[in-house]
């Protein structure tokens, strides 16, 4: 048995200085910047739901999300069973493929409340 749920949309940006970036998102959404360095900025959402971040990154600019899991290994192979394809494994995550051609990472538990909340999936 193990546990997953959607920990976090990520703004993915192909720039050379992520702060401009960071100021549209936060703008556009309404979450001001909480944290933030040359390659990472947390947009303060509400408590309830996930986690906004901006990132600089090398690929052309998109969005994706993080599933976060108690088991990586389990929510990678019932993914897999999804039809999803591992594209590469990283130290603390793992990058996937949907069926669709959408990338998204499997992360260990993001959100303070993941042990706690009753809006984890749970799997057998």
């Amino acid at each position: 048995m193990h546990k997953s749920r959607l920990a976090c949309f990520v703004i993915d940006c192909q720039v050379e200085d992520i702060e401009p970036g960071t100021n549209f998102w936060a703008g556009a959404l309404g979450y001001p910047a909480a944290d933030a360095d040359e390659k990472y900025a947390v947009l303060d959402a509400t408590p309830a739901g996930p986690k906004m971040l901006v990132q600089k990154v090398e690929h052309p600019s998109r969005i994706h999300l993080d599933i976060e899991t108690d088991n990586k290994e389990a929510e990678v192979q019932r993914l897999e069973k999804l039809g999803a394809k591992v594209v590469k494994v990283m130290e603390r995550w793992v990058v996937m493929e949907a069926p669709t051609g959408h990338r998204f990472c499997v992360v260990n538990p993001q959100r303070l409340d993941f042990h706690t909340a009753s809006d984890v999936n749970v799997w057998e």
